[in-house]
């Protein structure tokens, strides 16, 4: 799978190409490492491109019971590391990586530990919804920070109270320069964009604002999990074109259901712009079939099927890895956003 690569304006580095560079040497944190585990090294592979770099080496396998081996394979004494993995299908055995590599970095006496994790896997669990149920999310952090992180490097998490779940620092990014490139450079005429539900309409008015689009939102109820009935539509996009904003793909159901529902209510077309394409099951074959004119997601989970022409993947490696360098070198992230 080759993610198209979408430079977004607030990006310092040159359009049309990765310009090798390599980031200057922290003078409080030391040479700046690349690491990555097995959920998704081609991403990795192109933060080290885009970064003049490439992946320092690290066996990263499982035993024949299944348990997982890490050694890192040079010294990191003293250097400022980035461990570079999305929890992402299958979950427990990416994050087991991912918390054995930061334990291997901690032990080996690494300057500062990073862990750059694209996709936040179990974000979906963040509170309550019923007596006796665990807070998934805050347990997930609670171990990776105990793995040996200093730091985390995220993007679009489900829901943007799980940074106070760490006791480091959370730098959180957003891909929606990189999906707001792409649908400029489409030049929709008068989009709308469309939250699916109340809890992404300030994800979809940050989005909204810049090609000064309106803004609509879906009534939709959840009665079970991975299971939506979508009831009303606030707003209007009768003869739009309308684009849903959403931070996850996972079975493809919803979706199906909201484009339906809005080409109903009179959506010339429909696109749907997602962050994470988790894809379970069928979720391909549903996007084929659906009114969707076209899904895009970003290469945060790796995405190998792409049957259909309705499905477009875009490359966060040069913003991951513009976050990186910055955080290296001690300068603003926040300034990639404005």
């Amino acid at each position: 799978m080759n993610a198209e690569i979408v430079w977004p304006e607030s990006m310092t580095s040159v359009k049309g190409g990765v310009q090798p560079r390599g980031p200057a040497v922290n003078q409080m944190y030391g040479r700046l490492k690349l690491f990555s585990g097995n959920a998704n090294l081609s991403l990795a592979e192109a933060i080290a491109r885009y970064l003049g770099t490439g992946l320092s080496p690290a066996h990263v396998a499982s035993f024949a019971d299944g348990e997982i081996s890490v050694h890192i394979e040079e010294s990191v004494r003293g250097c400022d590391c980035y461990v570079i993995q999305p929890t992402c299908r299958p979950v427990n055995e990416h994050l087991v990586e991912l918390l054995l590599m930061l334990d291997a970095l901690r032990r080996a006496s690494a300057g500062r530990i990073t862990a750059v994790i694209p996709y936040f896997g179990y974000a979906r669990a963040d509170r309550k919804t019923a007596p006796r149920m665990p807070i998934s999310s805050k347990l997930m952090a609670n171990l990776i920070t105990t793995a040996g992180a200093n730091r985390v490097i995220t993007m679009d998490l489900h829901a943007a109270q799980i940074q106070g779940f760490f006791d480091i620092p959370v730098d959180h990014l957003f891909a929606a320069p990189v999906l707001l490139e792409y649908v400029r450079r489409k030049r929709l005429a008068a989009p709308v964009i469309v939250s699916p539900d109340v809890g992404g309409v300030e994800r979809a008015r940050a989005f909204a604002k810049r090609p000064s689009a309106d803004l609509a939102i879906l009534d939709k109820r959840r009665p079970r999990p991975n299971e939506a009935s979508v009831y009303h539509l606030i707003g209007d996009v009768k003869s739009r074109v309308a684009v849903l904003l959403d931070d996850m793909v996972d079975t493809g159901g919803t979706l199906m259901k909201v484009a339906t529902k809005l080409r109903e209510c009179g959506a010339v077309k429909v696109y749907a712009a997602c962050v994470h394409g988790v894809l379970s099951g069928s979720a391909s074959d549903l996007v084929k079939e659906s009114d969707l004119e076209e899904l895009i997601l970003t290469d945060s989970i790796p995405v190998t099927r792409l049957e259909g022409g309705k499905i477009k993947v875009l490359s966060i490696a040069p913003l991951m890895g513009e976050a990186i360098s910055r955080n290296h070198q001690g300068k603003s992230i926040s300034a990639l956003f404005v």
